[in-house]
């Protein structure tokens, strides 16, 4: 039991940095957010499905309400890539990747209302602490900056993405990860069809490695970790723990990016890895 649960953290923890590597890999890639999106999701479809062929996954979804639950959660999830990436370009790495990490909150405060369970006082003080890292993080902007632009678009995109994981968490579990985000790929290269023509789309021939990697490893693989977790953490458990990755991203645009980290890079994140040490603890429970 105790190296399962081991096992777990470290799967939920290895998502969390290939998921943590699309802000960096947004932002360098130089093509409009949306289509960026749409090759990021139309790469990691393929992906995926070559992998289901090849371990003969069974794809086959069991009822009109999961597929309508896989539809719905899919639409979120196009929307939330889309704003978080607009939030990267529009200010910087550090800026989006923080101010869409206020979503462990949003989520602390949604996942009782949806699911109609009780508040957990852990959970809320745990999210508390992470908005208190956040914000020791988080660089001095004023109101007419990009930057605050860029936080704007970085909550809207944690809304989305908390509502997402309750939705999945609570409709899906009953799936292979894999599976739930193959269907949920495919949905957003349909929606986002259009983008390709709205948008000049040329300089793609320059810039397929780094999209490949973007669909490779924070999409197909670190997704499919990502929601493979919830079947054994709770949607408020995970989104603390993917709370991580503004720690990762910010080491990342200092190594590719030459964003520079300043002391309260070192004090916030201090904050934020702490909740994962409490909540790992408490989790094994």
């Amino acid at each position: 039991m105790h190296n399962q649960h081991f096992k777990n953290i470290l799967e939920l923890s290895f998502a969390t940095f290939l998921i943590s590597t699309s802000a960096v890999l947004g932002k360098y890639i130089d093509l409009p957010a949306a289509v960026i999106i749409w090759w990021r999701a139309a790469l990691a479809l393929i992906f995926l499905y070559l992998f289901c062929s090849f371990q003969k996954i069974n794809l086959r979804l069991k009822t009109s309400k999961d597929k309508s639950t896989i539809l719905f959660s899919a639409i979120l999830l196009a929307a939330h890539w889309i704003t978080y990436f607009y939030a990267i370009k529009t200010s910087n790495v550090s800026i989006g990747m923080l101010s869409l990490f206020t979503f462990p909150a949003i989520t602390s405060i949604l996942e009782p209302i949806i699911t109609r369970t009780k508040f957990n006082l852990v959970h809320l003080l745990l999210a508390v602490l992470v908005m208190l890292g956040v914000y020791i993080l988080a660089p001095e902007f004023n109101i007419e900056n990009s930057d605050f632009m860029g936080v704007v678009w970085g909550i809207i995109s944690a809304i989305l993405f908390s509502l997402r994981n309750i939705i999945l968490k609570k409709g899906t579990t009953g799936y292979n990860g894999v599976v739930v985000m193959l269907y949920q790929l495919l949905i957003v290269t349909i929606l986002l069809i259009p983008v390709m023509f709205l948008f000049d789309t040329s300089n793609i021939k320059t810039q397929y490695p780094y999209v490949i990697m973007l669909a490779l490893l924070a999409t197909a693989v670190g997704h499919s970790l990502l929601i493979k977790s919830f079947k054994h953490f709770s949607a408020s458990t995970a989104s603390i723990i993917l709370s991580t990755q503004p720690i990762f991203g910010i080491i990342l645009a200092y190594l590719f990016l030459n964003e520079i980290p300043t002391s309260n890079t070192f004090i916030g994140g201090a904050l934020i890895i702490s909740t994962v040490i409490i909540e790992s603890i408490r989790s094994k429970k």
